[in-house]
């Protein structure tokens, strides 16, 4: 019998689910009849915290999201929680989003962490992951899981871990974790036995506080009440946004607040949907289609766990266009330090933050209002980590990554589309204000910093031999750069894993001051910039590309950077 297959059964054996025996036992057959894949997938290793924490298919196996992993996750995040706090009283917060079995895995969670004598507070519903983050902090817990596989397709789920300040695991209690997790010898080890006295439900009152909070980022209440006409289109693609966003809107001030009904019902099938991602074109298209029908001013729309938002404008010929997540982060970063300059309250010790594979337009531009930029590595959690570090002594404004995740505040500690939502449509009614729509407002920033366009390229790799591709794809660029890029020269490579930075012209080598993490980047002759990076959390090579110009009204300049874009998506 091979390991593979020994794992397996070994696995089966020790749960006490006679459909899960099952189930591995078809697995046994198909893979003995020659169709290894689907056994070799499910058993070829264990699931492990990547950016976004433990995320993965369903299905039996220790490389799946079920009963078992959910439960082992769960006791190695109480393990460690309580060899961390050992005088306290550990408590954790709770909650889950729409997706398949988000339920029974946020309870079998509860029961976990309650059966190791831990105080648990959970949620009474769906709920975004913002609020999570929040309630963490609130009911002063010393960890928190949401269950959210965030974006994914409608096959996955996902247990994300929390920390006591509301952000998601860094190093090294992510690694440790696992390091308890790894210790649990089988699934009959896991303690599933609830303690239904340490229990808690919450719901509404922590709503209320956290809209509370929410609705007191927004800079004008003045100005949206001069334009609380204006009309927004709000979708939440059968996700967990629907429970606030729209009452978030509505508190601060917007009367015209149309929902995308077909995608307001929560549903972990997303039948509307291919993929409930606001990046993707196609998850909009209700959205977009109800805002022509109302001649709307602006469209928004949140994934499942609502930490990812997309936006829909109008552009300059009133045609309905979809902005990425570098624009809008663009739009969010330009507004708030106009605001805090306008109110008097930069000083010189404020900072925005953002992720290396995001805009270097917001370096600029925080640059240009005398506000610091830290760049992180991809993850809200290490944004968070500057929040940690730089707590007392700098004024943390706003933060963004280019996967449409922003965070305005500090009371979250995690990308929060709810509250984003808000502001963006602060934003778009100052612009309305002024005769303008959020893409005019783009185009202004753009006149004034120059134009950066971005690119991402997804490559997805399947099952334990894509996890190779993935792997040699990486090795080639770390060890065989190329020398040109689109015509412009290769000038620097950054090893974000070795955490070096090679000038390829005098050879010199410079450190990076950040946490070693798998990503490559290129650097050109003329100031673009190829970043490569395995994802954390699906079986996916990612390639972000990144162009800018001085001149944004030169349309050489602007044919010069589609023509970049273009020929790197070729390559």
């Amino acid at each position: 019998m091979t390991y593979q297959k020994e794992k397996a059964a070994s696995w089966a054996a020790s749960t006490d689910d006679p459909q899960v025996k099952n189930e591995v036992h078809a697995l046994i057959q198909q893979y003995d009849a020659g169709n290894k894949a689907p056994l070799m997938d499910a058993f070829y290793q264990t699931l492990e915290f990547g950016t976004g924490g433990l995320r993965g298919i369903m299905g039996v196996g220790t490389n799946r999201m079920n009963k078992y992993t959910v439960g082992a996750a769960a006791q190695g995040l109480a393990a460690y929680l309580l060899k961390s706090f050992p005088d306290q009283n550990v408590k954790v917060a709770i909650a889950h989003d729409s997706r398949l079995n988000s339920t029974e895995f946020a309870k079998v969670t509860a029961a976990v962490m309650s059966a190791h004598g831990i105080q648990v507070y959970l949620f009474d519903g769906l709920r975004p992951t913002p609020e999570l983050s929040f309630a963490i902090r609130h009911l002063g817990c010393q960890g928190g899981v949401v269950i959210t596989a965030s974006h994914n397709p409608k096959e996955y789920n996902g247990f994300k871990a929390y920390w006591n300040d509301g952000a998601q695991l860094l190093e090294p209690h992510d690694k440790n974790v696992i390091e308890e997790v790894n210790s649990i010898p089988s699934p009959s080890a896991i303690r599933f036995n609830a303690n239904p006295a340490l229990i808690s439900t919450i719901g509404h009152e922590i709503d209320e506080i956290y809209l509370n909070k929410a609705s007191s980022i927004v800079v004008n209440r003045e100005l949206i009440h001069m334009q609380r006409d204006m009309k927004i289109v709000y979708t939440s693609l059968h996700g967990s946004g629907i429970t606030l966003v729209p009452a978030l809107l509505k508190k601060v001030g917007f009367e015209q607040v149309h929902i995308v009904d077909e995608q307001a019902i929560p549903d972990g099938n997303f039948p509307t949907v291919i993929y409930p991602n606001p990046e993707e074109k196609e998850a909009m298209t209700l959205g977009l289609s109800k805002a022509k029908a109302l001649d709307a001013d602006l469209l928004l729309a949140t994934d499942p766990d609502a930490d990812r938002v997309g936006v829909g404008v109008k552009n300059a010929t009133g045609e309905w266009i979809l902005l990425n997540g570098n624009q809008t982060a663009t739009l969010i970063i330009y507004y708030l330090l106009e605001a805090w300059k306008q109110a008097g309250r930069l000083n010189g010790k404020q900072y925005i933050t953002k992720t290396i594979v995001t805009t270097y337009l917001l370096d600029k531009i925080a640059a240009h209002y005398g506000v610091k930029c830290y760049n992180t590595l991809t993850g809200f959690k290490y944004i968070a980590g500057i929040i940690r570090e730089k707590e007392g002594i700098e004024e943390y404004i706003a933060g963004g990554e280019e996967s449409y995740g922003y965070m305005v505040g500090d009371f979250v500690r995690d990308k929060d589309a709810v509250s984003s939502c808000a502001v963006i449509a602060e934003i778009a009614a100052y612009a309305r204000s002024t005769g303008m729509t959020l893409y005019d407002l783009l185009q202004e920033i753009y006149q004034k910093f120059g134009r950066y366009e971005e690119a991402l390229i997804s490559l997805t790799k399947q099952g334990a031999s894509g996890v190779e591709e993935i792997k040699e794809m990486m090795e080639k660029l770390r060890h065989h750069p190329p020398a040109e890029m689109a015509g412009e020269k290769v000038i620097e490579v950054r090893d974000y894993k070795k955490q070096v930075a090679v000038n390829l012209i005098t050879g010199k080598q410079s450190p990076i001051d950040l946490p070693s993490s798998n990503v490559i980047q290129l650097l050109t002759d003329r100031g673009s910039i190829v970043s490569a990076r395995p994802s954390g959390t699906e079986p996916k090579i990612k390639f972000y590309v990144g162009v800018n110009g001085d001149d944004q009204t030169s349309s050489t300049n602007s044919d010069r950077i589609l023509a970049f874009i273009e020929t790197i998506k070729k390559w």
